[in-house]
């Protein structure tokens, strides 16, 4: 039992060494500790369908439920977790089977990492999770207060563990350190995403150790307690800017100056004291003994991967995390770009297994163009299904890549990696390239070219349900369905919201709603409209 499973990268094996209980049915793992003579066994299937049950393993021996928690959470809704720490490895189910595709794809392609330790994530064997002992119950009370944050809720008080969990939160003070700090973050940044799980009194940032850091006060211990469990591992901006929180020793922050490093949101009337310090050298040394589970950077668990190239919707509630911000709409409204080669690739994305009776270069620029700006597609000449397409960077390509690989396209599963051309070439002068190439950079249908544009907050993964926007008030829920089911497939619900403005569509399948997106978004609709059409997140 000492080596139950060899090291297969994910992706490489769909199937998993699952650990089980005697006591489960084939469809479920069962967390139960009430009968010591029900032994763990191992079912060793070399291949497994997608499940919404994840195998996690190799993981480090020091690794906490909220780690392996927010490997998940960019992906969408954490369902339930069972922790089996004694053999390093972990399940991790998810709300939809369609999220943990979109998990697996996206690790396929990014090895995740928790603690800077490599870890392997595949489909489980089981269809659920059943955790309905006491053995699990603080990763139980972990998943329980992070879900509830999310959800805009307060957590259960019924349930003890999860009291206490909340309840042991030492200080209203959070010390929040930014690893890979690859885009500014600013105190407007923190103060939105914190917020959302409490009253943000007090914030004062200061770089130590060459380190990017702040001190953060809520009103209430159990704010920052929330704050922590939901936030902890969690990226501000796209593959970067990564949070690491605990607790201060500090109970209260003593703000002199509101400016750009400090700012005492009970006290406007403060001076902006520019060329002076933002805390008086007494706070300044109290912070700088303050001691935390982190320990000093050389000490310091190194960053692991959350999500990879996710970004986490941090300042909205309830459903899935977003793939980009509201911070990050926030620091592009204020014209604050990411630095230049800190993105960890070109840009450029290599996508195989195309139909190429079907594809074109629009085609492709729509449907990437979910997802980031497309700025050159370029279908082979020599090799007609596949294609390069250039993003405006690394980012939004690592973000098309986990959100459209292994998704069907023209009736064939496309596979999205990333190329190793650091551009996309244009045909030479007067060379005729059969119209295989097209450079969109000057295209007016960019979703994400408008700092602060609302889409960076409505980013899904595909789906058979589709949002409609700029529906023009004469167009009726029949014109809109007949549209279509042109487009080929069945549209099975439908949806007019925002006073007939804007309308969800769902089709039969995922497919359908690819298909459809790309033939029908920007769609001329007359009179001046033209149909917007993305994925959603809702059901009809």
């Amino acid at each position: 039992m000492e080596s139950i499973v060899s090291d297969v990268a994910v992706g490489m094996k769909r199937g998993s060494d699952d650990l089980n209980l005697y006591s489960t049915s084939p469809n479920s793992v069962t967390a139960n500790g009430n009968d010591s003579s029900k032994k763990l066994r191992v079912e060793d299937r070399m291949e497994s369908p997608p499940s919404r049950v994840l195998h996690i393993r190799k993981l480090p021996s020091e690794v906490s439920e909220t780690e392996v928690i927010a490997l998940g959470l960019p992906f969408g809704k954490v369902t339930n977790i069972l922790m089996l720490k004694g053999k390093n490895q972990a399940f991790l189910e998810l709300g939809t089977e369609e999220a943990a595709v979109t998990m697996v794809n996206y690790y396929t392609a990014v090895m995740p990492q928790v603690r800077n330790v490599p870890v392997f994530i595949q489909f489980s064997n089981h269809k659920e999770l059943k955790t309905d002992s006491t053995l699990n119950q603080r990763a139980q009370a972990v998943l329980q207060a992070v879900s509830a944050v999310q959800d805009g809720g307060s957590p259960n008080s019924d349930n003890s563990m999860l009291d206490s969990v909340l309840a042991h939160a030492p200080s209203p003070v959070l010390r929040i350190i930014i690893d890979n700090m690859f885009y500014p973050v600013t105190l407007d940044v923190l103060q939105q995403i914190f917020s959302k799980f409490g009253t943000v009194m007090k914030i004062i940032t200061f770089t130590k150790n060459n380190q990017f850091q702040a001190l953060l006060q809520f009103s209430e211990p159990v704010n920052a307690q929330q704050a922590r469990l939901s936030l902890d591992g969690q990226n501000i901006y796209n593959s970067c800017c990564t949070l690491r929180i605990d607790f201060s020793k500090l109970v209260n922050l003593n703000v002199k100056y509101n400016n750009d490093k400090s700012r005492d949101y009970t006290r406007p009337e403060l001076p902006a004291g520019d060329g002076q310090p933002a805390v008086d050298p007494a706070m300044a040394a109290a912070y700088n003994k303050d001691s935390s589970l982190l320990g000093t950077p050389s000490g310091m668990g190194a960053p692991y991967s959350n999500g990879g190239g996710f970004q986490s919707s941090l300042s909205q509630g309830g459903g899935a995390i977003n793939p980009m911000s509201a911070a990050a709409a926030a620091a592009a409204a204020a014209g604050r770009m990411a630095l230049s080669g800190h993105s960890g690739c070109s840009g450029v994305l290599l996508v195989s297994n195309l139909n190429e009776e079907m594809v074109t270069p629009q085609s492709l620029f729509t449907l990437f163009g979910v997802y980031g700006d497309a700025q050159r597609v370029k279908i082979l000449y020599n090799k007609k299904d596949s294609a390069l397409i250039q993003m405006s960077d690394g980012n939004q390509a690592q973000l098309a890549m986990s959100h459209l690989n292994g998704q069907k396209m023209y009736g064939k599963i496309i596979r999205v990696t990333l190329s190793k051309h650091q551009a996309v070439q244009l045909p030479r002068e007067g060379l005729d390239d059969q119209g295989l190439t097209k450079d969109f950079t000057n295209s007016p249908l960019h979703r994400f070219k408008k700092p602060g544009s609302k889409n960076f907050q409505n980013i899904f993964p595909p789906s058979a349900t589709l949002h409609l926007s700029n529906v023009p008030e004469d167009v009726t829920e029949e014109d809109l369905r007949l549209l279509f089911s042109n487009a080929g497939g069945i549209v099975k619900a439908f949806k007019f919201f925002q006073g007939h403005k804007m309308a969800l569509l769902q089709m039969s399948t995922v497919e359908e709603a690819i298909q459809a997106l790309m033939d029908l978004h920007n769609y001329d609709m007359g009179s001046n409209h033209h149909l917007k059409v993305s994925f959603s997140k809702s059901t009809i």
